[in-house]
């Protein structure tokens, strides 16, 4: 296996997110949970994007994690190397997207990255470097209050400047629009002045086109799933990748379907409330979970008495000031960690009784659940909503099964039923 692009993700619904684009864009493209062990057998991919949990993990441990992908995408042939981050910047002054940038970029020789979270399509544009979400400036947005990692600051030649050891400059959008040779001049001007990574300007979905040529003649590029819309087209555009069709026809899983939403975005939130008028839905209790209170085996006998009837949903979504509650009296990490493994150990029930169709909204939550599931990775099938796509497991010793991992803010009203929809 030769890998035309090697994607390491900083989490793991964020991960789906771009292996769904570059499927979109005829890359024939696996995601993998956490480097793959050698003895993992891939079919012929154009693509692997190596998904970790490591947006908000100590900086030290983010770095080990993402040279040790970056080691194995190279190992098999990844002469271009995207690491993967959220669309919002999700990364306070400590890291970790200034940390591991510098890491990668130094293992890969560059003397320059191209950055930018920009993805036009969905709402996220760069101009002057600040980034904006649709029409305000991130630090005006929803997410300014993100309780993980809220963004105080819009510019980003500030925010990854204060995380990084490198300086940090601008690739204007007046650049952008004069096409590749003026930003490669202006990427040289700008290393002749000691800096090491250029925010880059993107307001509309063609100018990720001429980011992507340009940042395929690096090593290493640094962005959201546009920067890989932006990669995947230019491969395919210089012949170096076939286009593909998206993967179908694949055999049906069948059996009972169940949703789990640890989220506490506003989408989710509602996405709850519009499933509540066509399924089951059981909301957990927070205060049982961070207590002595066995919500897992609560959940589990209450979605076999409906498994029968259909699908099921089990929710640990809160409020934010519900969530701000929980925080202010157990610690933040605690109460995250708690809830989060809570919806792991009930989806390691879900599992044991015979699903193997789930739906799970929440990037925190994802993450538990694969990871207490033990999937090695999938191939990424039809998509379900903008950046969320049926996700088929590979290499998994309990068989098949089909997943769908949501970030909180992803997807439409009805989300839960389009999933399971166009779930075999």
């Amino acid at each position: 296996m030769t890998l035309a692009l090697g994607c390491i993700a900083d989490d793991y619904t964020g991960a789906s997110d771009l292996a769904n684009m570059l499927t979109r864009c005829g890359l024939r493209t696996v995601q993998t949970i956490g480097v793959p062990d050698d003895a993992l057998k891939l079919q012929d991919v154009d693509a692997v994007v190596v998904s970790l949990k490591s947006r908000s993990i100590e900086a030290s441990k983010a770095v080990a994690r993402s040279r040790e992908a970056d080691k194995w995408l190279r190992a098999r042939g990844a002469s271009h190397v995207l690491f993967k981050i959220c669309s919002t910047f999700d990364s306070t002054d400590a890291g970790n997207i200034g940390p591991v940038t510098d890491a990668l970029r130094a293992d890969s020789g560059d003397a320059m990255v191209l950055v930018t979270p920009a993805f036009p399509g969905t709402g996220r544009t760069v101009y002057q470097g600040n980034l904006f979400v649709g029409s305000v400036p991130l630090n005006e947005s929803l997410l300014k209050d993100h309780p993980l990692n809220p963004m105080q600051d819009s510019n980003l030649v500030r925010v990854l400047a204060r995380q990084s050891g490198s300086k940090v400059g601008l690739v204007d959008l007046a650049t952008v629009g004069k096409g590749p040779d003026a930003i490669r001049a202006r990427l040289t001007e700008l290393a002749k002045q000691g800096i090491g990574a250029a925010i880059i300007d993107s307001v509309f979905d063609p100018e990720l086109e001429t980011i992507g040529e340009v940042a395929l003649g690096h090593r290493l590029s640094v962005g959201a799933s546009g920067m890989g819309y932006g990669l995947a087209r230019g491969l395919i555009a210089s012949g170096r990748v076939k286009a593909a069709s998206a993967v179908s026809g694949e055999r049906a899983i069948g059996g009972p379907v169940a949703c789990l939403a640890g989220s506490c975005s506003q989408a989710t939130l509602s996405q709850i409330a519009q499933a509540e008028k066509s399924m089951p839905v059981l909301h957990l209790d927070p205060e049982k979970i961070l207590g002595s209170g066995d919500e897992v085996e609560r959940a589990l006998g209450w979605a076999h008495e409906y498994f029968a009837k259909g699908p099921v949903l089990i929710a640990s979504s809160s409020t934010p000031d519900q969530v701000a509650a929980l925080q202010a009296k157990y610690g933040r990490d605690a109460a995250g960690h708690a809830i989060e493994q809570t919806m792991a150990a009930i989806s390691e029930g879900l599992v044991a009784s015979g699903v193997r169709r789930l739906v799970v909204a929440g990037g925190e939550t994802s993450g538990a659940v694969v990871d207490r599931l033990g999937i090695p990775a999938f191939l990424v099938g039809p998509e379900i909503a903008a950046g969320v796509p049926v996700l088929r497991c590979v290499g998994w010793s309990k068989g098949d099964a089909v997943l769908a991992l949501k970030s909180g803010n992803f997807g439409g009203p009805d989300f839960f039923n389009d999933a399971i929809r166009l779930m075999p």
